[in-house]
């Protein structure tokens, strides 16, 4: 059974989902721990089925590695010990500060 334009929005209304393009998209970025992928000359529309918001995206894709930050062992313990805090939450916040010691433990302990 083919389905027309017309017949297909009709069924979207009654099933009380709602389609609609976003305009004048630049740039998507999607980021990951590791990588971040960059969709340029994006085309995005929204989709609302019952409150529930889903984007659909297409373009130009291209995938960058993200560069790490990497912290001494030291600076690592020593906002672990003064803010009390684990060694994730201490890589957090000095990831957060820009590797700053004292503005990661201020971060973790105000």
């Amino acid at each position: 059974m083919k389905m027309d334009n017309r017949n297909a929005r009709r069924m979207m209304d009654r099933l009380g989902i709602n389609m609609k393009e976003i305009p004048n998209v630049q740039e998507v970025v999607i980021k990951t721990p590791d990588t971040e992928m960059h969709i340029t000359n994006a085309s995005v529309s929204e989709v609302n089925a019952q409150g529930q918001r889903m984007f659909q995206v297409v373009g130009e894709v291209e995938e960058v590695e993200v560069e790490r930050k990497t912290f001494s062992d030291e600076d690592i313990l020593l906002v672990q010990q003064q803010a009390g805090a684990s060694r994730e939450k201490a890589v957090a916040a000095l990831e957060q500060s820009d590797g700053e010691v004292a503005r990661a433990i201020l971060k973790l302990t105000s």
